[in-house]
Protein backbone atom coordinates (compact mmCIF):
# COMPACT_ATOMS: atom_id res chain seq x y z
CA UNK A 1 0.00 0.00 0.00
CA UNK A 2 1.47 3.34 -1.12
CA UNK A 3 0.84 6.25 1.25
CA UNK A 4 0.23 9.73 -0.13
CA UNK A 5 1.35 13.03 1.32
CA UNK A 6 -1.76 13.81 3.34
CA UNK A 7 -0.93 17.51 3.42
CA UNK A 8 -2.15 17.65 -0.18
CA UNK A 9 -5.53 16.44 0.99
CA UNK A 10 -5.89 19.64 3.03
CA UNK A 11 -5.69 21.86 -0.05
CA UNK A 12 -8.70 23.64 -1.44
CA UNK A 13 -10.31 21.46 -4.10
CA UNK A 14 -8.96 23.39 -7.08
CA UNK A 15 -6.36 26.04 -7.79
CA UNK A 16 -8.06 29.42 -8.33
CA UNK A 17 -6.96 29.92 -11.92
CA UNK A 18 -7.92 26.36 -12.84
CA UNK A 19 -11.48 27.13 -11.67
CA UNK A 20 -11.52 30.29 -13.78
CA UNK A 21 -10.27 28.38 -16.83
CA UNK A 22 -12.94 25.69 -16.37
CA UNK A 23 -15.78 28.21 -16.01
CA UNK A 24 -14.49 30.07 -19.06
CA UNK A 25 -14.29 26.89 -21.16
CA UNK A 26 -17.83 25.93 -20.18
CA UNK A 27 -19.18 29.37 -21.09
CA UNK A 28 -17.39 29.45 -24.45
CA UNK A 29 -18.62 25.95 -25.28
CA UNK A 30 -22.18 27.10 -24.64
CA UNK A 31 -21.66 30.51 -26.29
CA UNK A 32 -19.06 30.00 -29.04
CA UNK A 33 -19.75 33.40 -30.66
CA UNK A 34 -19.41 35.43 -27.46
CA UNK A 35 -16.62 38.05 -27.86
CA UNK A 36 -14.63 37.14 -24.76
CA UNK A 37 -12.02 39.54 -23.39
CA UNK A 38 -9.58 38.06 -20.87
CA UNK A 39 -8.40 40.39 -18.11
CA UNK A 40 -8.11 37.69 -15.47
CA UNK A 41 -4.81 35.80 -15.30
CA UNK A 42 -1.79 38.10 -15.26
CA UNK A 43 -0.29 36.77 -18.50
CA UNK A 44 1.55 39.15 -20.80
CA UNK A 45 0.31 39.59 -24.37
CA UNK A 46 3.01 41.64 -26.13
CA UNK A 47 5.59 39.55 -28.03
CA UNK A 48 9.16 39.39 -26.90
CA UNK A 49 11.02 42.47 -28.20
CA UNK A 50 13.44 42.22 -31.17
CA UNK A 51 16.65 42.46 -29.14
CA UNK A 52 15.55 39.56 -26.94
CA UNK A 53 14.49 37.46 -29.93
CA UNK A 54 17.83 38.09 -31.65
CA UNK A 55 19.68 36.99 -28.52
CA UNK A 56 17.58 33.82 -28.45
CA UNK A 57 18.44 33.09 -32.08
CA UNK A 58 22.13 33.74 -31.52
CA UNK A 59 22.22 31.45 -28.49
CA UNK A 60 20.38 28.66 -30.33
CA UNK A 61 22.88 28.97 -33.19
CA UNK A 62 25.68 28.56 -30.64
CA UNK A 63 24.05 25.34 -29.49
CA UNK A 64 24.19 24.06 -33.10
CA UNK A 65 27.97 24.47 -33.31
CA UNK A 66 30.29 22.00 -31.57
CA UNK A 67 32.78 24.78 -30.74
CA UNK A 68 30.17 26.87 -28.90
CA UNK A 69 27.78 24.16 -27.71
CA UNK A 70 27.02 24.20 -23.98
CA UNK A 71 25.78 21.33 -21.86
CA UNK A 72 25.00 21.62 -18.18
CA UNK A 73 25.48 25.16 -16.96
CA UNK A 74 26.04 26.32 -13.39
CA UNK A 75 22.98 25.58 -11.26
CA UNK A 76 23.07 29.10 -9.83
CA UNK A 77 23.08 30.70 -13.28
CA UNK A 78 25.72 31.91 -15.71
CA UNK A 79 28.05 34.60 -14.39
CA UNK A 80 27.34 36.90 -17.36
CA UNK A 81 23.68 37.21 -16.32
CA UNK A 82 24.25 37.38 -12.57
CA UNK A 83 26.78 40.18 -13.05
CA UNK A 84 24.27 42.17 -15.13
CA UNK A 85 21.61 41.69 -12.46
CA UNK A 86 23.93 42.89 -9.70
CA UNK A 87 24.89 45.96 -11.73
CA UNK A 88 21.52 47.02 -13.14
CA UNK A 89 19.10 45.90 -10.43
CA UNK A 90 21.11 46.74 -7.32
CA UNK A 91 24.27 48.83 -7.73
CA UNK A 92 22.32 51.48 -9.64
CA UNK A 93 20.08 51.79 -6.56
CA UNK A 94 23.00 51.98 -4.15
CA UNK A 95 22.54 48.40 -2.94
CA UNK A 96 25.51 46.09 -2.46
CA UNK A 97 24.63 42.54 -3.55
CA UNK A 98 27.30 39.94 -4.38
CA UNK A 99 27.11 37.89 -7.55
CA UNK A 100 27.00 34.60 -5.65
CA UNK A 101 23.96 35.81 -3.70
CA UNK A 102 21.98 35.69 -6.98
CA UNK A 103 20.29 32.42 -7.96
CA UNK A 104 18.76 32.19 -11.46
CA UNK A 105 15.63 30.03 -11.63
CA UNK A 106 12.66 29.16 -13.84
CA UNK A 107 10.18 31.35 -11.98
CA UNK A 108 9.37 33.16 -8.75
CA UNK A 109 6.25 31.05 -8.39
CA UNK A 110 8.55 28.05 -8.06
CA UNK A 111 11.03 29.74 -5.74
CA UNK A 112 8.48 31.13 -3.28
CA UNK A 113 7.31 27.57 -2.77
CA UNK A 114 10.66 25.79 -3.04
CA UNK A 115 12.22 28.03 -0.40
CA UNK A 116 10.18 26.14 2.21
CA UNK A 117 12.41 23.09 1.64
CA UNK A 118 15.13 24.68 3.77
CA UNK A 119 12.89 25.79 6.64
CA UNK A 120 11.36 23.73 9.43
CA UNK A 121 8.01 24.20 11.15
CA UNK A 122 7.64 27.91 11.74
CA UNK A 123 4.95 30.47 12.40
CA UNK A 124 4.02 31.78 8.96
CA UNK A 125 2.49 35.23 8.38
CA UNK A 126 0.74 35.84 5.07
CA UNK A 127 -1.25 38.83 3.88
CA UNK A 128 -4.94 38.23 3.27
CA UNK A 129 -5.68 38.53 0.38
CA UNK A 130 -2.51 37.29 -1.29
CA UNK A 131 -1.16 35.24 -4.18
CA UNK A 132 -2.60 31.72 -3.56
CA UNK A 133 0.76 29.99 -4.00
CA UNK A 134 2.02 31.31 -0.65
CA UNK A 135 -0.69 29.49 1.29
CA UNK A 136 -0.90 26.40 -0.91
CA UNK A 137 2.82 25.63 -0.78
CA UNK A 138 2.81 25.92 3.00
CA UNK A 139 -0.09 23.48 3.08
CA UNK A 140 1.90 21.08 0.87
CA UNK A 141 4.92 21.44 3.15
CA UNK A 142 2.89 20.63 6.27
CA UNK A 143 3.23 24.11 7.77
CA UNK A 144 -0.37 25.25 7.57
CA UNK A 145 -2.25 23.03 10.00
CA UNK A 146 -5.87 22.08 9.36
CA UNK A 147 -8.35 24.08 7.27
CA UNK A 148 -10.95 26.06 9.21
CA UNK A 149 -14.57 26.78 8.40
CA UNK A 150 -13.52 30.18 7.06
CA UNK A 151 -11.21 28.73 4.41
CA UNK A 152 -8.07 29.59 6.38
CA UNK A 153 -5.51 27.31 8.03
CA UNK A 154 -4.96 26.96 11.76
CA UNK A 155 -1.17 27.39 11.83
CA UNK A 156 -0.96 30.41 9.50
CA UNK A 157 -1.15 33.96 10.83
CA UNK A 158 -3.29 35.94 8.39
CA UNK A 159 -2.59 39.65 8.09
CA UNK A 160 -5.92 41.24 7.11
CA UNK A 161 -5.66 43.74 4.25
CA UNK A 162 -8.83 45.75 3.72
CA UNK A 163 -10.12 49.24 3.08
CA UNK A 164 -9.40 50.36 6.65
CA UNK A 165 -5.63 49.84 6.21
CA UNK A 166 -5.60 50.60 2.47
CA UNK A 167 -4.89 46.93 1.77
CA UNK A 168 -1.48 47.05 3.41
CA UNK A 169 -0.55 44.38 5.99
CA UNK A 170 -0.09 45.63 9.53
CA UNK A 171 2.76 44.48 11.75
CA UNK A 172 1.54 41.91 14.32
CA UNK A 173 1.81 42.61 18.03
CA UNK A 174 3.31 39.14 18.57
CA UNK A 175 6.13 36.99 17.18
CA UNK A 176 6.07 35.30 13.78
CA UNK A 177 8.99 33.56 12.04
CA UNK A 178 8.46 33.80 8.30
CA UNK A 179 6.67 36.74 6.66
CA UNK A 180 5.44 36.86 3.08
CA UNK A 181 5.35 40.38 1.67
CA UNK A 182 4.51 41.26 -1.93
CA UNK A 183 4.98 44.86 -3.06
CA UNK A 184 3.59 46.05 -5.40
CA UNK A 185 0.94 43.63 -4.30
CA UNK A 186 -0.82 40.88 -6.15
CA UNK A 187 -3.84 41.03 -6.12
CA UNK A 188 -4.65 44.45 -4.64
CA UNK A 189 -2.20 46.58 -6.63
CA UNK A 190 -1.12 48.56 -3.55
CA UNK A 191 2.53 49.12 -2.61
CA UNK A 192 4.53 49.70 0.56
CA UNK A 193 6.45 52.96 0.86
CA UNK A 194 9.92 53.29 2.42
CA UNK A 195 8.61 53.94 5.91
CA UNK A 196 6.19 51.02 5.85
CA UNK A 197 8.83 48.66 4.53
CA UNK A 198 11.36 49.86 7.11
CA UNK A 199 8.85 49.05 9.84
CA UNK A 200 8.71 45.46 8.58
CA UNK A 201 12.50 45.21 8.44
CA UNK A 202 12.75 46.63 11.97
CA UNK A 203 10.20 44.06 13.15
CA UNK A 204 12.13 41.20 11.53
CA UNK A 205 15.39 42.40 13.09
CA UNK A 206 13.74 42.66 16.50
CA UNK A 207 11.97 39.29 16.30
CA UNK A 208 14.74 37.39 14.51
CA UNK A 209 12.29 36.70 11.69
CA UNK A 210 12.82 36.34 7.92
CA UNK A 211 10.87 38.24 5.27
CA UNK A 212 10.12 36.46 1.99
CA UNK A 213 9.82 39.50 -0.26
CA UNK A 214 8.11 39.04 -3.64
CA UNK A 215 9.09 41.93 -5.93
CA UNK A 216 7.71 40.45 -9.16
CA UNK A 217 6.07 43.74 -10.17
CA UNK A 218 8.73 46.27 -9.19
CA UNK A 219 9.16 47.50 -12.80
CA UNK A 220 5.62 48.89 -12.67
CA UNK A 221 6.45 51.30 -9.83
CA UNK A 222 5.89 54.93 -10.83
CA UNK A 223 6.02 56.75 -7.48
CA UNK A 224 9.35 57.82 -5.94
CA UNK A 225 8.42 56.86 -2.36
CA UNK A 226 8.03 53.17 -3.26
CA UNK A 227 11.24 51.09 -3.02
CA UNK A 228 11.99 48.66 -5.86
CA UNK A 229 13.91 46.29 -3.59
CA UNK A 230 13.63 45.53 0.10
CA UNK A 231 17.42 45.85 0.22
CA UNK A 232 17.05 49.60 -0.21
CA UNK A 233 16.12 49.49 3.49
CA UNK A 234 19.19 49.47 5.78
CA UNK A 235 20.02 46.05 7.31
CA UNK A 236 17.38 44.25 5.23
CA UNK A 237 20.05 41.83 3.99
CA UNK A 238 20.10 40.40 7.52
CA UNK A 239 16.41 39.49 7.43
CA UNK A 240 15.10 39.20 3.86
CA UNK A 241 15.10 36.94 0.82
CA UNK A 242 14.00 38.69 -2.38
CA UNK A 243 12.23 37.05 -5.33
CA UNK A 244 12.34 38.71 -8.75
CA UNK A 245 10.56 37.58 -11.90
CA UNK A 246 11.19 38.32 -15.57
CA UNK A 247 7.69 37.12 -16.48
CA UNK A 248 6.01 40.53 -16.31
CA UNK A 249 9.20 42.61 -16.63
CA UNK A 250 10.32 41.06 -19.92
CA UNK A 251 7.34 39.00 -21.07
CA UNK A 252 8.93 35.67 -20.09
CA UNK A 253 5.72 34.06 -18.83
CA UNK A 254 6.15 31.35 -21.48
CA UNK A 255 9.94 31.15 -21.56
CA UNK A 256 10.45 31.12 -17.76
CA UNK A 257 13.21 32.95 -15.97
CA UNK A 258 13.55 34.63 -12.58
CA UNK A 259 16.08 35.08 -9.83
CA UNK A 260 16.17 34.92 -6.06
CA UNK A 261 18.55 36.85 -3.81
CA UNK A 262 19.69 35.04 -0.67
CA UNK A 263 22.15 37.24 1.27
CA UNK A 264 25.06 35.64 3.09
CA UNK A 265 24.18 37.65 6.22
CA UNK A 266 20.95 35.69 6.64
CA UNK A 267 20.89 33.13 9.46
CA UNK A 268 18.54 30.38 10.56
CA UNK A 269 18.68 28.15 13.63
CA UNK A 270 18.33 24.48 14.51
CA UNK A 271 16.45 23.13 17.50
CA UNK A 272 19.53 23.68 19.69
CA UNK A 273 19.64 27.37 18.67
CA UNK A 274 22.83 26.86 16.67
CA UNK A 275 22.88 29.23 13.70
CA UNK A 276 23.31 28.20 10.07
CA UNK A 277 23.76 30.09 6.81
CA UNK A 278 20.47 30.29 4.90
CA UNK A 279 22.52 31.05 1.78
CA UNK A 280 24.47 27.80 2.14
CA UNK A 281 21.29 25.76 2.72
CA UNK A 282 19.57 27.27 -0.33
CA UNK A 283 22.67 26.71 -2.47
CA UNK A 284 22.70 23.05 -1.37
CA UNK A 285 19.02 22.66 -2.18
CA UNK A 286 19.40 24.48 -5.51
CA UNK A 287 22.30 22.29 -6.65
CA UNK A 288 20.54 19.08 -5.64
CA UNK A 289 17.10 19.73 -7.12
CA UNK A 290 17.72 22.09 -10.04
CA UNK A 291 19.91 21.83 -13.14
CA UNK A 292 19.73 25.47 -14.10
CA UNK A 293 17.88 27.62 -16.63
CA UNK A 294 18.77 26.93 -20.27
CA UNK A 295 21.61 28.89 -21.85
CA UNK A 296 19.44 30.45 -24.64
CA UNK A 297 16.94 31.74 -22.06
CA UNK A 298 19.68 33.31 -19.94
CA UNK A 299 21.27 34.92 -23.00
CA UNK A 300 17.89 36.32 -23.97
CA UNK A 301 17.38 37.79 -20.51
CA UNK A 302 20.87 39.30 -20.59
CA UNK A 303 19.80 41.21 -23.69
CA UNK A 304 17.24 43.25 -21.72
CA UNK A 305 20.13 44.96 -19.94
CA UNK A 306 21.60 46.31 -23.17
CA UNK A 307 20.67 49.89 -24.04
CA UNK A 308 18.42 48.84 -26.91
CA UNK A 309 16.89 45.94 -24.98
CA UNK A 310 16.22 48.16 -21.98
CA UNK A 311 14.44 50.71 -24.18
CA UNK A 312 12.27 47.98 -25.75
CA UNK A 313 11.33 46.52 -22.36
CA UNK A 314 10.47 49.99 -21.04
CA UNK A 315 8.10 50.54 -23.97
CA UNK A 316 6.34 47.27 -23.15
CA UNK A 317 6.00 48.22 -19.48
CA UNK A 318 4.62 51.65 -20.47
CA UNK A 319 2.10 49.92 -22.75
CA UNK A 320 0.71 47.95 -19.81
CA UNK A 321 0.85 51.00 -17.55
CA UNK A 322 -1.26 52.85 -20.09
CA UNK A 323 -3.74 49.97 -20.04
CA UNK A 324 -3.93 50.32 -16.25
CA UNK A 325 -4.73 54.01 -16.65
CA UNK A 326 -7.44 53.20 -19.21
CA UNK A 327 -9.01 50.81 -16.70
CA UNK A 328 -8.77 53.31 -13.84
CA UNK A 329 -10.32 56.12 -15.89
CA UNK A 330 -13.11 53.84 -17.10
CA UNK A 331 -13.94 52.51 -13.65
CA UNK A 332 -14.08 56.08 -12.36
CA UNK A 333 -16.59 57.00 -15.06
CA UNK A 334 -18.59 53.86 -14.31
CA UNK A 335 -18.84 54.90 -10.66
CA UNK A 336 -17.05 51.81 -9.33
CA UNK A 337 -14.68 51.88 -6.35
CA UNK A 338 -11.21 50.44 -6.89
CA UNK A 339 -7.60 50.37 -5.69
CA UNK A 340 -4.22 49.85 -7.37
CA UNK A 341 -3.24 50.37 -10.98
CA UNK A 342 -0.69 53.12 -10.21
CA UNK A 343 2.41 51.13 -9.21
CA UNK A 344 1.00 47.84 -10.40
CA UNK A 345 -0.64 46.16 -13.40
CA UNK A 346 -3.50 45.04 -11.15
CA UNK A 347 -6.70 46.92 -10.34
CA UNK A 348 -8.72 45.78 -7.31
CA UNK A 349 -12.41 46.52 -7.87
CA UNK A 350 -14.96 46.66 -5.08
CA UNK A 351 -18.07 44.67 -5.91
CA UNK A 352 -21.19 46.84 -6.30
CA UNK A 353 -24.41 46.09 -4.42
CA UNK A 354 -22.68 43.64 -2.06
CA UNK A 355 -22.35 40.96 -4.71
CA UNK A 356 -19.98 38.13 -3.86
CA UNK A 357 -16.74 37.81 -5.80
CA UNK A 358 -17.96 34.83 -7.78
CA UNK A 359 -21.30 36.50 -8.44
CA UNK A 360 -19.40 39.43 -9.91
CA UNK A 361 -17.25 37.02 -11.93
CA UNK A 362 -20.39 35.45 -13.40
CA UNK A 363 -21.92 38.89 -14.07
CA UNK A 364 -18.83 40.08 -15.94
CA UNK A 365 -18.58 36.82 -17.89
CA UNK A 366 -22.23 36.35 -18.80
CA UNK A 367 -23.33 39.97 -19.25
CA UNK A 368 -20.17 41.75 -20.44
CA UNK A 369 -18.11 38.79 -21.70
CA UNK A 370 -15.12 39.92 -19.62
CA UNK A 371 -13.01 37.53 -17.57
CA UNK A 372 -11.57 38.83 -14.32
CA UNK A 373 -10.49 37.12 -11.12
CA UNK A 374 -12.80 36.79 -8.07
CA UNK A 375 -11.15 38.28 -5.01
CA UNK A 376 -12.24 35.49 -2.68
CA UNK A 377 -9.80 33.20 -4.48
CA UNK A 378 -6.97 35.19 -2.88
CA UNK A 379 -8.24 34.71 0.66
CA UNK A 380 -11.27 35.49 2.86
CA UNK A 381 -10.50 39.23 2.93
CA UNK A 382 -10.69 39.23 -0.84
CA UNK A 383 -14.41 38.49 -0.73
CA UNK A 384 -16.43 41.28 -2.30
CA UNK A 385 -13.61 42.30 -4.66
CA UNK A 386 -12.61 41.54 -8.21
CA UNK A 387 -9.18 41.77 -9.87
CA UNK A 388 -8.62 43.11 -13.38
CA UNK A 389 -5.22 43.05 -15.09
CA UNK A 390 -3.60 45.49 -17.48
CA UNK A 391 -1.92 42.73 -19.50
CA UNK A 392 -4.47 42.58 -22.32
CA UNK A 393 -4.09 44.38 -25.63
CA UNK A 394 -5.00 48.07 -25.55
CA UNK A 395 -7.79 47.40 -28.05
CA UNK A 396 -9.30 44.72 -25.79
CA UNK A 397 -8.75 46.83 -22.68
CA UNK A 398 -10.55 49.80 -24.19
CA UNK A 399 -13.38 47.57 -25.42
CA UNK A 400 -13.76 45.97 -21.99
CA UNK A 401 -13.97 49.35 -20.30
CA UNK A 402 -16.62 50.51 -22.75
CA UNK A 403 -18.68 47.44 -21.91
CA UNK A 404 -18.29 48.13 -18.19
CA UNK A 405 -19.31 51.78 -18.63
CA UNK A 406 -22.36 50.78 -20.67
CA UNK A 407 -23.57 48.24 -18.12
CA UNK A 408 -26.14 49.33 -15.55
CA UNK A 409 -24.95 47.88 -12.24
CA UNK A 410 -28.07 49.20 -10.52
CA UNK A 411 -30.48 47.28 -12.73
Amino acid sequence: MVLVNENYLKLQKNYLFSDIARKTRDFIAANPKAPIIKLGIGDTTLPLPPTVIQAFHDAVDEMADATTFRGYGPEQGYAFLRELIVEHEYRTRGVSIQIDEIFISDGSKCDTGNILDIFGRNTIAISDPSYPVYVDTNVMAGNAGDPTNHGQYSNIVYLPCNESNLFKPEIPAFHVDLIYLCSPNNPTGTALNYGEMKSWVDYALRENAIILFDAAYERFITEDQIPHSIYEIPEAQKVAIEFRSFSKTAGFTGTRCAFTVVPKDLLGFDSNQKNFSIHALWNRRHCTKFNGVSYPVQKAIAAIYSQKGSEEILRNIQYYQHNAQIIRDGLNKAGLEFYGGINSPYIWVKSPQDKSSWELFDLFLHQMHIIGTPGSGFGPNGEGYFRLTAFGSQKDTQCAIERIQNYDFNA
